[in-house]
């Protein structure tokens, strides 16, 4: 299928690594100009070395999103290069562990810049542009939000707030034809994924007891099968979809896990 993102300019945080670079590799696929923007320059420059010798074509931006003024200023670098944007996905963040019991209000306040606030600075900034070219926003959110973790209060309440954006941005931003639509990762195995199992005492072992509870397949997400959903909701071939929380995760958050 043709999904018409032909040249389209389309941001994407968190796009060196993991999910983000998935929907950045798929992006480039449809012909699409994805933006790379994340806090890492050598990462952003490796992705974006990948994307070009795959034939594609883009730009990246480095900027710590967690700071309010480096938002406005990667979107004022996009539109200096570009002079356009049909599309946001805001993907950056990190399950940092800021728990209720062991937390403070410190972290808990980081945690919210580092995973939500950036979210709504990203999609604000690039409004007006989104408003000249009908564009689109994805939100990527967790299942933390529905399903509850554990010792993740900092990380639970962005995403809980994530998904409130999306259907709020969604009524909001209908009457100039703007849509905004989620997609919620349950279990899908990125680089902070790998950093987090191997945090137990027997990484395969706790990695084997979550698969054994996904009941599609009983193995995990991929990036490719997450950016494959994230690029159809961008695209104009998703025109009356808005407003929505989709699931990729294999049936983890709905089906019965006894399956």
């Amino acid at each position: 299928m043709n999904l018409n993102l032909n040249e389209k300019v389309i941001l994407v945080t968190g796009g060196a690594k993991g999910i983000g670079e998935g929907i950045v590799s798929q992006l480039a696929l449809e012909g699409a100009f994805p933006v790379i923007i994340g806090r890492n320059k050598a990462d952003n420059e490796l992705a974006f070395e990948k994307l070009q010798a795959a034939g594609g074509f883009g730009l990246t931006v480095t900027a710590e999103l967690s700071d309010p003024k480096e938002c406005k200023r990667a979107v004022d670098e996009v539109m200096a290069r570009f002079g356009r944007i049909h599309g946001l996905v805001n993907n950056a963040g990190v399950n940092d562990s800021v728990g209720l019991e062991n937390g403070n209000y410190e972290d808990f306040m980081a945690s919210l810049h580092k995973n939500v606030v950036h979210y709504y600075l990203l999609a604000q900034h690039c409004l007006p542009a989104l408003k000249e070219s009908r564009g689109s926003i994805v939100n990527i959110t967790s299942k933390t939000a529905e399903t509850g973790q554990g010792g993740t209060s900092g990380y639970a309440a962005a995403n809980g707030a994530r998904n409130a954006l999306t259907r709020e941005w969604a009524v909001e931003l209908a009457k100039y034809n703007i849509r905004v639509n989620a997609l919620v990762v349950a279990e899908c195995y990125t680089p902070l994924y790998d950093k987090w199992i191997n945090t137990f005492p027997n990484p395969a072992e706790r990695l084997k007891e979550i698969t054994d509870k996904i009941p599609l397949g009983n193995r995990m997400t991929t990036a490719e099968e997450i950016a494959n959903m994230v690029v159809f909701l961008i695209s104009n071939r998703s025109s009356h979809t808005t407003g929505q929380l989709i699931h990729v995760d294999g049936g983890y958050v709905h089906l019965d896990r006894a399956l």
